[in-house]
């Protein structure tokens, strides 16, 4: 099972490198993620489309491909609370680790471009997969 962020859907949308490698790594798995997912990739989205990058056509067609990729949505309502405790504990972003907590209890490999998440994975013992330079 893949747990994705949506920094890591979008990578696969916009087709960048590190997204077309990522995407052949969740071929065949079930892919979950919190419902969380959805806003986040429509912020990036509008971000592009406000930069100028995406058509309004062309912006409504990458946020419904990245919601697409996700077979399964779990609710915040469920997660929130550990997510909260362990972003106090961990000094972490909450919205990160909504995806954590979810991965931890589901044992699903998280995938993610964000290099602090993927040093907390590695860790905290949470498996996770990423393509990322290392500076």
């Amino acid at each position: 099972m893949i747990v994705l962020d949506a920094c890591a859907a979008i990578e696969m949308v916009f087709q960048s490198a590190e997204g077309i490698a990522l995407r052949e790594v969740c071929i065949d798995e079930e892919i979950v993620s919190c419902t969380l997912f959805g806003a986040e990739a429509a912020s990036v989205v509008r971000k592009a489309k406000r930069m100028g990058k995406l058509s309004n056509e062309d912006a409504w067609n990458c946020y419904d491909d990245a919601i697409s990729l996700i077979d399964t949505f779990y609710p915040i309502e469920e997660l929130q609370h550990e997510a909260f405790r362990e972003s106090v504990r961990l000094d972490h972003s909450v919205y990160d680790m909504f995806y954590f907590v979810l991965a931890r209890r589901t044992g699903g490999t998280l995938v993610t471009t964000d290099r602090k998440l993927i040093d907390l994975c590695v860790a905290n013992h949470v498996d996770c997969i990423a393509f990322v330079d290392d500076f």
